[in-house]
């Protein structure tokens, strides 16, 4: 374990970026994103959370990935995706962590896309413990452990130390080439988990019962009354899936130029009534029955399909984004009272 004063964490900062591009929460205008560290860029890795997750670094809200120039009948077809080298992001908390095992199961599976298997194959990944969560949170709930996130290189901020535990060889292979570190012993860390778990035990939402979403009640759940109630004020803005983890939708389009066409991948929301429309109809006519393809996805068929990994991180983003106060918390405790 190795270990810096946090007075001193723009020298970890700078020598992080000396090696490999560094990304990491930064603030900018007021919110805080994760974004390629720079000198004169404000780093915050106190704040709790981002404004979007880590799921951009990896899965882009916009994708550029191909070409087709033309020229009279004859069309060339130009490969214009970003090959990435080895890059560590800073600061990625458990929920954010975990969203990722989620991702990985649609991405990584046959038909692999290349596009995100480079940036997962070449991210060393610096976790941080949570600690002070928010009221919002629930990570818990699906097996998280916020005092304890791994990743490559597991951190710790307590009593104005920065703690850092390689957990994979090439968060070793990273931490040890850095020379502002000194070697540190693990009391002030396992002091700060009990002290993390404590207070996530106390949180609000952190004993929700998931006991009802079963891939055996799927036909119960889905025809249940409460949906049209839950679903009522939703405006299908698209919020809560722009700024959840695990949301993967997209869409394709292509962009005709003077000489050809360039082709974009970007993200889609299942709230939209546009999403999955074809030239017969949409086979999602109404607000209710996208609010419940969300939820339903989330709680019941991915995690029948994935071997009970539910699409959730409980990071509670939408609880706090949602403009109407809709979320996948209320949707959990008004199905669970059954």
């Amino acid at each position: 374990m190795k270990k810096i004063a946090y007075q001193n964490i723009d020298k970890l900062y700078g020598e992080l970026a000396s090696n490999l591009d560094l990304y990491m929460p930064i603030k900018k205008a007021g919110a805080l994103n994760f974004e390629k560290y720079e000198n004169g860029k404000e780093a915050d890795i106190e704040t709790l959370q981002t404004v979007k997750s880590v799921k951009d670094l990896f899965f882009p809200q916009v994708e550029h990935f191909v070409d087709f120039k033309t020229d009279g009948t004859k069309i060339d077809v130009i490969d214009t995706r970003e090959i990435r080298s080895e890059f560590a992001i800073f600061g990625v908390r458990a929920c954010d962590l975990k969203s990722l095992e989620v991702l990985d199961k649609v991405f990584l599976q046959e038909p692999v896309d290349s596009m995100y298997k480079n940036k997962r194959d070449n991210a060393v990944i610096f976790t941080l413990a949570c600690q002070n969560p928010h009221a919002s949170c629930f990570c818990k709930v699906f097996d998280i452990d916020a005092s304890s996130p791994k990743g490559d290189v597991e951190c710790h901020l307590t009593n104005g130390v920065l703690y850092l535990n390689p957990i994979t060889e090439k968060g070793a292979n990273l931490v040890n080439k850095l020379t502002c570190l000194e070697d540190a012993t693990s009391e002030s860390v396992d002091l700060n988990k009990q002290e993390i778990k404590a207070k996530i035990d106390a949180l609000p939402f952190s004993n929700l019962d998931l006991s009802v979403f079963k891939g055996e009640n799927l036909m119960e759940l889905f025809d249940r009354k409460e949906w049209e109630e839950l679903s009522k004020a939703c405006l299908g803005c698209g919020t809560c899936t722009f700024i959840c983890p695990t949301c993967q939708c997209f869409d394709v389009r292509d962009f005709k130029t003077n000489n050809g066409v360039k082709r974009f991948r970007c993200w889609d929301s299942c709230m939209y009534s546009e999403f999955t429309k074809m030239a017969a109809e949409n086979p999602r006519k109404n607000q209710m029955q996208r609010f419940r393809q969300r939820f339903m996805h989330k709680l019941v068929y991915y995690p029948s399909n994935n071997g009970g990994l539910y699409s959730c991180v409980g990071c509670g983003r939408c609880v706090k984004k949602c403009p109407q106060s809709l979320n996948i918390v209320k949707v959990i405790k008004k199905l669970g009272d059954k």
